[in-house]
């Protein structure tokens, strides 16, 4: 099989021919009869069994070699015999395409060869050349398309390596342009650290006078500032005294405690005592007992201990609402300018108490002051050792307290530029701060679910107020009163000799503002603000509108009379704190984008 399929490949395509082959009758062909003995016979006579089965055996072997002969005769022939020349010219023709030589040619052939004029044994085969040539005809023209193929990859392959070439160099040529400006900047910053260095002393002496004199010129001003307290103190003494009302002023100074009468006591002392028998437990906090206070146990005095002055002194603040006759309604807000404070979140704000100053206090430790709406810093504390949760100026104007996660509560003087006092007695962080007005106690909440009011002459810790079940968050003395407010975690309002003022507001971790009155102790109205928290709520000086800094970074503004609901939008992050200047033409407010924004 393998020799035919090479003998096939060998010739090449073959001419197909239409023959038509007569269908016989079977009716006319005579059968031929055979004789049955034309194999073999044996003569009478000379049967034997022996030489029968040997006469067959030599057939069989004669009939195997002439098998074997044929077969190899038959390869031979097929292998060996080479094509005839008009099967040649038939293939060549039809290969070419020439159908109508072929046609002509047969036509032709055929003719000839029924007449006799060629006979097969005259026409001879082609020679073995021919069948070469052909094959390697064949071959070179598979080899020239092969070769077409390679020269176009290597054209290719030629285009891409020119291409890959060109961005080497390209980028061979960034490259050496970048080092180049590398070390051009390299030698730039050398010498301009030179520079700056020869600078760096001149600039240190200027930045010291420059805080020097800023804290002069704050100094100046609180002087002048009091020095006019105690002109118009003593005018209105003056008036009095002629007009035959004399009345009790308070006149507050830093450092001075506030004086009273020996054995004289104000209605809030009078009320505790009378309810001490009946061990009356108001707003969750004991009543104070002398006996049972550490301090005046065992004979031990602290001379420099503060008295608390009597309920009954005047409010200024009465005569500064009703100045603002006209207040701001709660839409009239418009973000009037952005100040960048502090790199972390601003926790709280505490306004100067006769002065355009603010102070805002921040989770990176430090306490700074600035002048608005300018947005100038006058001052900047450090000395916590971790992050402020609430700051108050002194009534006065002259210092400033602050509490922190430390679980400290410190004394700042702006005289001295230092912390002058640290009182150390919680247990847990410190929430809030608040001073009194007569400028001798601090109040501190904390996390440790007790509140403490310091004396800030004998510096120690006067009283501790236990009572919420949770942590104390915020605390406030009501002004010129010994009233204290707190709010707690447990969801309760604690109030302490609670007879001036007669409305508080209070917000919750849901956004719900409720309104207090405090005479009869029940909430009057509540507004929902939410659904996200409020963390911190205030009035204004008038007491018609209240702002309340959210959890969604609005301001919300509400207008009592209307019951008007704004939000002032503006901060990138959570709002911690808001507070009114004193006339209420300006709401500033501390987020924790680390922003200060003045509403105007």
């Amino acid at each position: 099989m393998e020799g035919e399929a090479a003998v096939a490949g060998a010739e090449g395509p073959f001419c197909l021919q239409q023959v038509t082959i007569t269908e016989d009758s079977e009716d006319d062909y005579q059968y031929e009869e055979v004789p049955a003995d034309d194999d073999f016979s044996l003569v009478e006579g000379d049967e034997d069994l022996v030489k029968a089965l040997q006469t067959i055996q030599e057939q069989s072997e004669d009939a195997q070699i002439i098998a074997q002969r044929s077969v190899l005769t038959s390869k031979h022939s097929v292998s060996e015999i080479p094509e005839v020349v008009d099967d040649f010219l038939c293939n060549f023709l039809v290969r070419m395409g020439m159908v109508r030589t072929l046609d002509c040619f047969q036509t032709e052939w055929y003719e000839l060869m029924q007449k006799g004029a060629i006979e097969r044994k005259d026409i001879g085969f082609v020679p073995d050349m021919y069948t070469y040539n052909q094959h390697l005809e064949m071959e070179n023209r598979r080899l020239k398309k092969e070769l077409e193929n390679y020269k176009l990859a290597a054209s290719k392959a030629k285009e891409a390596l020119q291409k890959i070439q060109k961005g080497r160099d390209f980028h061979r040529m960034n490259h050496k342009r970048v080092v180049q400006e590398k070390n051009r900047l390299i030698s730039d910053i050398k010498r301009l650290k030179a520079h700056y260095a020869s600078y760096e002393p001149m600039l240190k002496q200027l930045t010291e006078k420059y805080q020097t004199i800023l804290r002069q010129k704050m100094l100046t001003s609180l002087e002048r500032d009091r020095a006019v307290g105690q002109v118009t103190g003593l005018q209105a003494t003056l008036q009095n005294l002629e007009s035959g009302r004399a009345s009790e002023i308070p006149v507050t100074r830093a450092g001075h405690r506030c004086e009273r009468e020996d054995g004289r006591q104000g209605p809030t002392q009078k009320a505790v005592q009378e309810n001490r028998e009946q061990k009356y437990l108001y707003a969750g906090v004991a009543p104070y007992d002398p006996a049972k206070d550490p301090t005046k146990q065992k004979g031990k005095k602290y001379p420099k201990d503060s008295e608390f002055p009597i309920d009954t002194q005047v409010n200024p603040y009465l005569a500064r609402a009703k100045e603002c006759t006209r207040p701001l309604k709660s839409g009239v807000y418009r973000l009037s300018s952005t100040l960048k404070v502090h790199d972390l979140a601003v926790s709280c704000l505490a306004l100067h108490p006769r002065k355009d100053i603010v102070v805002t206090a921040s989770d990176d430790r430090l306490w700074k002051m600035w002048a608005f709406p300018n947005g100038n810093i006058i001052m900047t504390g450090e000395g916590h050792t971790d992050w402020l949760s609430g700051c108050c100026f002194h009534p006065s104007g002259t210092k400033l307290v602050t509490s922190s996660g430390d679980t400290t509560v410190r004394i700042w003087d702006f005289t001295k530029g230092e912390c002058i006092v640290t009182f150390e007695g919680h247990s847990r962080a410190v929430w809030d701060c608040s001073w009194h007005s007569c400028g001798d106690f601090v109040a501190s909440a904390s996390m440790d679910n007790t509140s403490k009011i310091w004396d800030i002459n004998s510096e120690r810790c006067r009283y501790t107020m236990r009572g919420h079940k949770d942590s104390v968050n915020s605390i406030e003395f009501l002004p010129f009163s010994n009233t204290i407010l707190t709010s707690s975690a447990d969801k309760t309002l604690s109030l302490w000799d609670a007879r001036t003022g007669d409305t508080i507001v209070s917000c919750d971790s849901y956004g719900v503002m409720k309104f207090w009155d405090v005479r009869r102790v029940t909430p009057m109205v509540s507004i929902d603000a939410g659904p996200h928290p409020g963390n911190q709520v205030v009035f204004d000086p008038s007491g018609h509108v209240v702002a309340l800094a959210s959890n969604d970074g609005t301001v919300k503004t509400l207008e009592l009379k209307s019951g008007q609901l704004s939000s002032l939008v503006g901060h990138e992050d959570e709002v911690q704190s808001v507070v009114f200047d004193h006339k209420a033409e300006h709401l500033l407010s501390g987020g924790s984008d680390g922003t200060l924004r003045l509403w105007s």
